[in-house]
């Protein structure tokens, strides 16, 4: 078995979608990055990353090459979950934890579940995504950025 643990922070602008765990969720602003900047994504895959010991998506994705300008973020977890897999690996679980004042996440948890459980070839109750404010403190409180982290258990054998 091999643990992993990612976190991310992305800054909310005006004139982009705001596209959390896979998904689209209606909102005034947008995350800001080199790729669609899905903070929770980006999250999965460093903690994927971790448990194999390959660095974080900034070495395997850097927002220096404009190859990943704009890129799907499902489409970059997809790429890392392929390197767990061709190393003999399965999920175990992933518990992820979403930080935003604003939008309220809880109408979306169950969809981003089952999107996040579909790119990594799992069953939805093996992912567990969760939201908290900070109480209104902090850059994530004034409302200026989202933040998430995930710990992930990649098992070489499926976990029962």
């Amino acid at each position: 078995m091999r643990i992993g643990q990612g976190f991310d922070v992305h800054q909310l602008t005006e004139g982009r979608p705001l596209i959390l765990g896979g998904i689209t969720i209606p909102h005034d602003k947008g995350l800001l990055g080199h790729s669609d900047a899905d903070v929770l994504l980006h999250t999965i895959a460093d903690a994927i990353l971790g448990a194999l010991g390959e660095g974080d998506i900034g070495r395997h994705f850097p927002d220096t090459d404009p190859a990943f300008k704009d890129a799907d973020s499902a489409a970059l977890l997809t790429h890392v979950w392929a390197m767990a897999k061709e190393r003999g690996y399965t999920l175990g679980n992933i518990d992820c934890t979403i930080m935003a004042e604003k939008p309220k996440m809880a109408p979306y948890i169950q969809q981003m579940q089952e999107r996040i459980a579909s790119l990594l070839e799992a069953e939805a109750p093996q992912v567990n995504v969760k939201a908290t404010t900070t109480e209104k403190l902090g850059f994530t409180g004034r409302g200026e950025g989202i933040a998430s982290q995930a710990v992930v258990l990649l098992a070489d054998r499926p976990v029962s």
